[in-house]
């Protein structure tokens, strides 16, 4: 599959030397499937603002993925993880530009304004024909949150959930596995536009649950967004997906760029260092409800 170089892209190199660095790649496999030595060009010279790295990340960025919504200073899972992967691609973090984007439009087809998008992005094939991954940095559960004094509270077991009503965020993998939870989820699976939302209601008791990712449950607990009564009961059996991806515009000339260097994170321990470092403690003593 061949690369598409974007307008701004060919103004920076040129028509003609565009068209030569597309001849270059063409070939019968994805972009995904090589690694940058296939790659025509300078990485500096084809990312959205030439020299610089821009990077989108959720508005708000929530802990522990970016704290205290600062991506910028470098602390927090995902903000830690760009700045590793821009230094393994050439970049310095100075070069490093931090920009917002919604939930779903990390993966919207189209052109966009920046070159990565990471918002604990699931990747799965719906997504993956309208903008490409780099290789997963983190596979996570998806857990429940009810109130500790709720209908729900001793809830063990999958089935013990079959009648609560479950809230989600819009566009999330968490959708599928609250449907697997109840019995009508057209019924009992409300969708909102944020978990931010989901939360108040749960706190509220407009509904019984929240599911979404479990260091994303620890962290909206331990911060008070459900309220004093809010904890996590579980996490959800066999709730892995593909791992969270960074997501970019569909045959970016960045792919095999990205994807070599997360696959050197991978690889030599950095991305398991992080780990550690962020997400640890959101992760560890989170027990498994029984299926």
């Amino acid at each position: 599959m061949d690369f598409i170089i974007s307008r701004r892209q060919m103004l920076k190199l040129g028509a003609s030397a565009a068209v030569l660095g597309l001849a270059g790649c063409g070939s019968n496999s994805s972009a995904s499937d090589g690694g940058a030595a296939e790659a025509s060009g300078d990485v500096k010279d084809l990312t959205f603002e030439p020299g610089k790295l821009t990077v989108a990340t959720g508005n708000p960025a929530w802990e522990p993925w970016v704290m205290n919504d600062d991506p910028e200073s470098g602390e927090g899972f995902e903000a830690a993880v760009i700045y590793a992967l821009a230094e393994r691609m050439g970049f310095a973090k100075e070069e490093v530009v931090w920009t917002r984007s919604d939930f779903e439009q990390a993966f919207a087809p189209g052109e966009h304004e920046w070159d990565l998008n990471i918002q604990q992005v699931s990747i799965n094939e719906d997504r993956k024909k309208a903008v490409d991954f780099s290789p997963a940095y983190f596979v996570p559960t998806q857990s429940v949150i009810v109130l500790n004094d709720g209908a729900f509270a001793n809830a063990t077991s999958v089935a013990d959930l079959a009648d609560a009503v479950i809230g989600v965020q819009s566009g999330t993998t968490a959708i599928e596995f609250a449907n697997a939870l109840v019995k009508d989820p057209k019924e009992q699976v409300r969708i909102y536009p944020t978990n931010v939302e989901a939360a108040t209601d749960v706190k509220d008791d407009q509904i019984d649950a929240l599911v979404t990712d479990t260091p994303q449950c620890v962290y909206m607990v331990e911060s008070g967004q459900v309220g004093d009564k809010g904890v996590v009961i579980g996490q959800i059996p066999n709730s892995t997906d593909d791992g969270l991806g960074i997501a970019m515009t569909k045959d970016s000339p960045l792919v095999p760029f990205v994807t070599d260097a997360m696959n050197a994170i991978l690889d030599d321990g950095t991305i398991d260092g992080l780990i550690d470092t962020w997400l640890k403690a959101y992760t560890s003593d989170i027990p498994t409800l029984a299926e």
